[in-house]
C-alpha cells in the first residue's frame, strides 16, 4: 500500500517556496544597492545561521551519527564556497540581478557539457536541443547587456572621462559568473557519486556544505570587518523605538527568506513528483527575474526578454515537462480504469 501525499503540506511548501525565494531576491538587491561588495558578508551570514539551524534539527546537537564521512563532504565544501562567493562577488562588477538570475538558470546546460566531459553521458536529441536554446539564450541577453555597458562606458568617454574600466570590469563580472557555473555543476556532478555511493541525505549535506566552510571566512576577515563598518553606518530605520542600520534589516530579511526557501525546497522534493518540483522551481525564477525587473525598474530590452524565453524555454524542454504531464494523465487514466 503505497503513501498517499500530504496535498496540505505540498501546498504549503510550493507557497513558501514562491514567498521565500522570490523574496530572497528582494532581499538581495536591497543590499546589493545600498553596498555592491557586501557578498562575503551575506554568505557569512546565512552559513551561520543556516548551520545553526541545521546543527538543532538536522544532527539534533550532534547526537545524530552521520551517514556520510566527513571526509567525503571535503570536496563538495570547497567547490560550495567557491561558487557562493564568486556568484555574489559578481554583483561588485557591474552585473545586474536580471542578467544574473539568467545566468544561474544556465546550470543545466552546464551540467550536460561537464557531464558529457567528465562521465562520459549522452543524452537524447531533446536535451541537446534544449541545452542550444539555453545557450542562445544566455549567450544573447549577455552580448545585450554588454552593448548597453558598452554604450554607457562610450558616453562617458565623450564627457572626457575614462569610461573602459567599467565595460571592462563588467567583461570580470561575465568570466565570474561563467566559472561559477561550470564549478556549481562539477559540483552538482561530485553530489551524484556520494549520493550513488552513501545514498540521498540532503539535510546532512546542507548542514556541512553550510558549516565546514565557515573557517575560510578567516581568510576574508578584512572584507567582513570593512562590510560589517559599512551596514553599521547605514540609514538607521525606526524599530519600535530603535534604530536599527537598514542594511542589517535587509540581511535579516535575506537570511531568514534563505532559510524559508532552502528547507521549503526540501519538503517540495519529499512530498511532491519531479513535475510538480520542476514546474514550481522555474516558475520561482521567472517571477524573481520579473520583480528584478518591474520593481527595481532594471533596464530590459526586447533582445533581453528573447533570451530569457529561450532560457526557460530550453529549461522546460529539458525537463520534459510536456511528456511528465502525458504520463501524469495516462496514470490517472488507469487509476480511474
Amino acid at each position: 500500500m503505497t503513501a498517499q501525499p500530504n496535498y496540505l503540506k505540498a501546498g504549503l511548501a510550493i507557497l513558501f517556496v514562491m514567498i521565500g525565494c522570490c523574496s530572497n531576491v528582494i532581499f538581495l538587491e536591497l543590499l546589493v544597492k545600498e553596498d555592491p561588495g557586501c557578498g562575503n558578508l551575506i554568505n557569512f551570514c546565512q552559513f551561520l545561521i543556516i548551520s545553526l539551524e541545521g546543527f538543532i534539527t538536522t544532527l539534533r546537537c550532534g547526537t545524530k551519527k552521520i551517514a556520510v564521512p566527513i571526509r567525503e563532504y571535503i570536496t563538495m565544501v570547497v567547490f560550495f564556497f567557491i561558487v557562493s562567493t564568486a556568484n555574489n562577488m559578481a554583483f561588485n562588477f557591474n552585473i545586474s540581478m536580471t542578467l544574473h538570475l539568467i545566468f544561474r538558470a544556465g546550470s543545466l546546460m552546464a551540467n550536460m557539457i561537464l557531464g558529457m566531459i567528465i562521465m562520459h553521458k549522452r543524452y537524447n536529441t531533446q536535451r541537446y536541443v534544449s541545452v542550444g536554446m539555453i545557450s542562445l539564450g544566455i549567450a544573447i541577453c549577455t552580448i545585450a547587456s554588454g552593448k548597453d555597458m558598452k554604450d554607457k562606458a562610450d558616453a562617458v568617454v565623450s564627457d572626457g572621462s575614462t569610461g573602459f574600466s567599467d565595460y571592462f570590469w563588467w567583461t570580470v563580472g561575465i568570466s565570474i559568473l561563467l566559472c561559477a557555473l561550470f564549478l556549481s555543476a562539477r559540483m552538482g556532478l561530485y553530489q551524484e557519486v556520494l549520493y550513488a555511493k552513501y545514498g540521498k541525505h540532503p539535510r546532512e549535506a546542507l548542514f556541512f556544505t553550510h558549516f565546514l566552510p565557515l573557517p575560510g571566512y578567516a581568510l576574508l576577515m578584512t572584507d567582513l570587518a570593512q562590510h560589517i563598518k559599512l551596514a553599521n553606518t547605514s540609514a538607521p530605520v525606526d524599530v519600535l523605538g530603535v534604530g536599527i542600520p537598514i542594511v542589517w534589516l535587509y540581511m535579516a530579511g535575506n537570511v531568514l527568506t534563505q532559510c524559508c526557501c532552502i528547507n521549503s525546497v526540501f519538503v517540495l522534493t519529499t512530498e511532491c513528483a519531479s513535475l510538480t518540483v520542476t514546474l514550481v522551481v522555474t516558475l520561482r525564477k521567472f517571477v524573481s527575474l520579473i520583480v528584478s525587473i518591474y520593481y527595481f525598474g532594471n533596464p530590459f530590452t526586447v533582445t533581453h526578454w528573447f533570451g530569457t524565453f529561450l532560457v526557460f524555454a530550453g529549461t522546460i524542454l529539458y525537463s520534459d515537462i510536456p511528456g511528465l504531464i502525458r504520463q501524469s494523465r495516462q496514470q490517472a487514466v488507469k487509476k480511474a480504469d
